[in-house]
């Protein structure tokens, strides 16, 4: 049985953009499969008692600046010249979170993640204009109105949190956080170690 790499993934977090294509890639030349897990990154920090770099680093002197010196480095390296701080940052991706869970249900993670990332991270999708989103929902193959009905249902609101919660009992207190086997990877820079990983027998 092959190898897969479990992605751990909220679309609020600008590293979950970055890290998507290079981890793709990575996955791509393993020969080896990719599992989405939506969880909202919001309760994983009051679980955890995690916070945002900004602000869990803010009276750190230098760390937040040798932060973005390290994202703009990922960012020349990886080519991902379209990358855009949202205007909206950090939004509140409780809805975004909960369609990333009904498309999963449908075995469409993947899909839909390609088909929002570019909207929200590299365009500035007004995230709470519905009928903007409901665009970008459509453009990316999906139904709009199906996807709002089942985000209103227990099923999954409940997934989302068990996923949240479970994720954080495996080890799990930030965004992207990666699984092979039961090795953990956290950040957009342990690309190098997931392959190493990867490629073992």
């Amino acid at each position: 049985m092959s190898k897969s790499v479990e992605l751990i993934f909220d679309f609020v977090s600008p590293n979950a953009y970055l890290i998507w294509g290079p981890l793709r890639d990575v996955v791509k030349d393993a020969g080896a499969g990719l599992d989405i897990t939506p969880v909202f990154l919001g309760g994983m920090h009051k679980l955890t008692g995690n916070a945002p770099p900004m602000i869990r680093d803010a009276e750190v002197k230098g760390k937040v600046e040798y932060g973005m010196l390290e994202m703009r480095r990922f960012i020349e390296k990886h080519g991902l010249t379209k990358y855009k701080l949202h205007p909206q940052f950090p939004f509140n991706s409780i809805t975004l979170q909960r369609m990333l869970l009904a498309a999963d249900q449908d075995g469409r993670a993947v899909q839909f993640i390609e088909a929002m990332l570019g909207p929200i991270w590299e365009e500035g999708l007004d995230l709470t204009d519905p009928e903007a989103v409901g665009a970008a929902i459509a453009a990316g193959g999906f139904d709009p109105a199906d996807l709002m009905a089942r985000i209103q249902t227990e099923e999954v609101k409940q997934g989302l949190i068990d996923n949240t919660s479970n994720a954080v009992e495996r080890g799990a207190f930030g965004i992207p956080t990666m699984f092979v086997g039961d090795e953990i990877f956290f950040g957009k820079e342990r690309l190098g170690q997931i392959a190493e990983e990867l490629a073992k027998s």
